[in-house]
């Protein structure tokens, strides 16, 4: 078992029960105790799961995790994943950038680009993309979230509801092995909501750790989807949904090199 698959194992046994110490861990996957911590540390590190004292349990699934520690987990991924999305964007097209971490750096490897028309709930992104002269910036209107300068609310779902873009560029919480989209706000999922609607193609970025990561509302399913950006490849369960559907997966692997990033279409 490589250590990515026992990393694997090691959420879906603390998934099922809620909570894994590292004395059933070691035993159950015939590794030491000190192998088990630096797994869960890992894990932990990524956002994954919780540790705890003895083990590790479940992230909430009602409370998000703070925007500034959201912003500092997975950077490599991040920032890999957000310069192979916008790689796929033109110049000169028309696209919708919702809240989350990941889309703002999606915003920053964008700034490589010329004409653009952005329409986004997300002060940040307004804020990194409104140097750029040559673009459109379109800020909706609505209630602003202070924790993270996301816009939500009916005004700003009334708002999106006038536009049909080229692309809409979605982040997650979590994606569940039914291929739910998975959010902590119901607010900010009816705006992603009229993204989704509103959008001639959708796109997905998230990194690995929302494979297991439970939140509490629905948003939509990863079905819905045109692409998925992401940085490893996902479980099975969402492989098959991904392969019925027709939905493109693109995986930003690791800079070994520098042609090492590359994408992966699913009939491959």
């Amino acid at each position: 078992m490589t250590q990515q698959e026992r990393h694997e194992a090691i959420v879906e046994l603390v998934r099922r029960q809620g909570y894994a110490s590292i004395e059933q861990l070691a035993k159950d996957f015939a590794v030491t105790p000190q192998t088990v911590r630096r797994d869960l540390n890992q894990l932990a590190d990524e956002g994954i799961v919780k540790r705890v004292h003895g083990g590790a349990g479940l992230e909430s699934s009602t409370v998000n995790t703070a925007y500034h520690t959201r912003k500092t987990l997975n950077l490599d991924a991040k920032r890999r994943i957000a310069e192979m999305l916008a790689a796929q964007i033109p110049d000169s097209a028309s696209l919708f950038i919702n809240i989350g971490t990941s889309n703002e750096f999606i915003a920053e490897a964008l700034c490589h680009h010329s004409g653009l028309e952005v329409i986004t709930n997300n002060l940040n992104v307004a804020a990194i993309l409104q140097h750029k002269t040559d673009f459109n910036v379109i800020v909706a209107g609505g209630q602003v979230r202070s924790r993270d300068g996301g816009i939500i609310g009916e005004a700003t779902i009334d708002f999106i509801n006038q536009f049909k873009v080229d692309f809409g560029i979605i982040g997650i919480s979590g994606i569940d092995r039914d291929g739910s989209l998975l959010e902590f706000d119901y607010q900010e999922v009816r705006v992603a909501q009229a993204i989704i609607r509103n959008s001639r193609q959708v796109l997905l970025a998230a990194d690995h750790s929302k494979f297991h990561r439970n939140a509490v509302v629905r948003q939509g399913n990863l079905s819905q989807v045109h692409a998925f950006f992401t940085d490893r490849q996902p479980p099975e369960p969402l492989l098959r949904l991904m392969r019925e559907h027709d939905v493109a997966l693109h995986v930003a692997e690791p800079l070994l090199s520098a042609d090492t990033n590359r994408s992966l279409a699913m009939d491959d």
